[in-house]
């Protein structure tokens, strides 16, 4: 604040709960092959080992374990995976990556070690048959891969295999048996960042984003699922940071305290899945508190022109993407409809406050799958 100015969105956000934040699996996996891939080329691991994240961060992290076998065709690194203050079931899990040379030409290859789920079912932004290392944490690695490459004169052809200690017990903790992901946890991240979500001080965080951007004299402001959402919001709107609220998962709580503190308009914006359970009247959107309706989606996909048949695989679909996708094949815009569903529910909780209301649904790679222009109480 150094230029005077009031700090607002996720920064502010993440400042004003005083919690700690943490890393994601997939920060803890790139720094692993980082340290890793630096041994096979020089002998020594850089320890700590410092990897630049999506946004620019330079975290450290210390290894908890190192191997460098004679030979010198592999070489493997831990990170002991740090939650920050968010009660999250990986914590303290001891992620690892062993890297091994290839030939020239091979490019980077991701293989599921001990702990790390392989995929068994469509509709996950990874092919059937893959290991559970999602899109940005391999983007990630493979980045750091070439930048240790380009230093230390390696080719950058590798195989990274990641795994985690005990990870096939901690996965019966989470949703992927359910999605099909058999064998262990996902290696997940888009930011590299935890953010703690104690729901109290994430909800007073929410009001206080609100007052900021009053202040500031914003009359449209973004409340937003995550990162790639509020990217997303910003190059549709071109909205200031201080007009950004990182709702996460507590869409009732933005939308109840502009109930009472209201600005001309309100973009939400947010993954399909997550607007899905907007759509379907859930306005806290955590996975553990609210399941994505198949059958609710399915009743969508009729009232868009889907016949019984679609509208049983939407039923039977894995997940909301794979339903998603189905409908996009028959010519059904499942997308529209559940944005124009999420603005309606959204106008309900409102309740007759002056506010325009508009959604943009994304899938995980930040591509718009669905919109519903800005509508307010007069047009209800």
């Amino acid at each position: 604040m150094s230029d005077g100015k009031a700090i607002g969105g996720r920064t502010a956000q993440l400042q004003h709960t005083g919690l700690r934040h943490g890393w994601t699996t997939g920060a803890c996996a790139t720094a692993a092959t980082t340290a890793a891939y630096t041994a096979l080329l020089t002998g020594e691991f850089p320890d700590p080992v410092t990897i630049t994240l999506p946004k620019g961060q330079t975290p450290a992290f210390a290894l908890a374990a190192e191997e460098l076998p004679a030979g010198g065709g592999a070489a493997m690194a831990a990170i002991v995976k740090d939650a920050g203050d968010d009660p999250d079931v990986t914590h303290g899990a001891l992620v690892r990556a062993t890297v091994r040379v290839l030939p020239p030409g091979s490019g980077v290859v991701f293989r599921a070690g001990p702990g790390v789920g392989t995929v068994t079912r469509p509709g996950l932004p990874l092919a059937v048959g893959e290991p559970a290392i999602n899109p940005v944490p391999r983007q990630m690695m493979r980045e750091h891969v070439a930048a240790v490459a380009a230093r230390y004169g390696g080719t950058g052809d590798v195989e990274i295999e990641v795994s985690v200690d005990h990870g096939e017990e901690i996965a019966r903790s989470t949703w992927n048996p359910r999605l099909g992901i058999l064998g262990g946890i996902s290696i997940l991240g888009t930011t590299g960042i935890v953010v703690p979500y104690s729901c109290s001080a994430w909800i007073d965080s929410i009001r206080r984003g609100v007052d900021v951007a009053r202040a500031a004299g914003r009359t449209h402001v973004a409340g937003c699922t995550g990162a790639t959402s509020e990217k997303v919001a910003v190059a549709v709107h071109g909205l200031p940071e201080d007009a950004l609220l990182d709702m996460g998962d507590f869409a009732g709580a933005v939308l109840k305290y502009i109930r009472r503190h209201p600005v001309d308009r309100l973009t939400v914006a947010g993954g399909f899945a997550k607007l899905s359970k907007l759509a379907a009247g859930h306005l806290d959107l955590h996975s553990a508190r609210s399941q994505v309706n198949k059958e609710f989606l399915a009743g969508l996909a009729r009232h868009g022109g889907g016949d019984d048949a679609l509208a049983a695989a939407v039923t039977a679909a894995n997940t909301g993407l794979e339903a998603l996708r189905l409908c996009e094949a028959a010519g059904v815009p499942l997308g529209d409809l559940v944005a124009a569903t999420a603005r309606d529910e959204a106008l309900a909780v409102l309740r007759g406050a002056p506010v325009a209301v508009d959604v943009l649904c994304i899938d995980r790679a930040g591509v718009i799958v669905g919109r519903a222009g800005p509508r307010g109480p007069r047009d209800a």
